[in-house]
């Protein structure tokens, strides 16, 4: 009789079992219909998106290929700072050797050196060629003038198309100690003439207000486009409540700009450790080596002339992570103290 029983409970417990795996599978194909469903309709949409907006499609491709084959694909082969680079056995199949290279460039004599002065140099020309832009824009559009208002802007934006090697150029000839325009100039004023370019202490002073001469004029445009974009109707109110010009730039202009000069700086500051290389080798020689040595141009000599490219690469990630550092440390401070920020 207990037997009997007991098959009676387990037939009758098979069956529920039954009826609920039954029912969890019937709410499970709801589901998964529902899912394929949603995903049909949205490819159905990207689709439409697509051929409704071919045009931007196209126009798009190209600056998305060059990203992804010239910026991001060469990213992969960042793995050769982890690695003893052997030209036969190539990238993938070269040893790998951990952290050897960036212990290497840590522990070389010259790694303070090589910090100290590309902060240095990039420090000083983000101090000194970042407000001035700025001033030019907001003089640039003080001014009713429009023949004087774009010879002016001619005579600053056409530097920016000068070649660096052109450039490099013409401050030789300029700073030549015999020959040099400026020392011919010295010399009649009763003084002696100086090697600039032999003077370590010069290099960067050199090297900086010549690149703002280069560049203002041409930086000097997204701040003039920024102005042209603020509201005519503040101006004339700042007019009917008797503001001075000086008052306009302050409390209309300036804020205007704001959120422009926010992400210009954040950028700039991104880029702090990435200073031009090619204008920084042109002008260096052994005189001012002291000053000039920085960092791109110590992996071009290690990398390149000394064919150490494991780690040349080191020291170039290295480089670029302390870039990205200083972007979203900088990004997050003017995200919190001025609601501008690039994300």
């Amino acid at each position: 009789m207990i037997g009997h029983v007991e098959s009676a409970v387990m037939q009758h417990g098979k069956d529920l079992g039954g009826i609920v795996l039954n029912a969890e599978l019937a709410l499970e194909k709801p589901t998964q219909t529902s899912g394929k469903r949603k995903k049909q309709r949205l490819s159905s949409v990207a689709m439409k998106s697509f051929v409704k907006h071919w045009q931007l499609y196209l126009i798009v491709t190209p600056p998305l290929l060059y990203f992804i084959i010239f910026k991001y694909y060469p990213m992969l082969n960042a793995v050769l700072a982890f690695k003893d680079y052997n030209v036969i056995k190539g990238i993938w199949g070269s040893p790998w050797v951990g952290m050897k290279n960036f212990k290497l460039f840590f522990d070389n004599p010259n790694f303070w050196t090589l910090i100290k002065n590309t902060v240095y140099l990039s420090g000083y020309l983000l101090l000194a060629g970042f407000p001035i832009p700025i001033l030019l824009s907001l003089m640039l559009n003080e001014v009713r003038s429009n023949k004087f208002k774009k010879l002016v802007q001619l005579v600053t934006f056409a530097p920016y198309f000068i070649s660096t090697v052109v450039m490099v150029s013409m401050i030789m000839l300029f700073l030549a100690p015999r020959l040099g325009f400026v020392n011919i100039m010295l010399n009649h004023l009763g003084f002696g003439s100086i090697n600039f370019l032999g003077e370590p202490g010069m290099f960067r002073s050199i090297y900086v207000w010549s690149d703002i001469w280069q560049t203002a004029g041409y930086s000097a445009v997204i701040y003039l486009a920024a102005l042209a974009g603020i509201d005519p109707t503040l101006y004339e109110a700042a007019k009917v409540d008797g503001a001075s010009r000086f008052q306009k730039i302050w409390n209309v202009d300036l804020p205007g700009i704001l959120p422009t000069i926010v992400i210009v700086l954040i950028l700039n500051v991104g880029n702090i450790m990435a200073i031009g290389f090619e204008k920084v080798y042109l002008l260096q020689n052994p005189l001012n080596m002291a000053n000039s040595d920085i960092i791109s141009t110590y992996v071009y000599s290690i990398g390149l002339l000394n064919a150490n490219y494991s780690f040349a690469t080191a020291v170039g990630l290295f480089n670029s992570l302390i870039n990205l550092v200083l972007l979203v440390l900088v990004n997050g401070l003017a995200k919190r103290f001025s609601n501008n920020s690039l994300w």
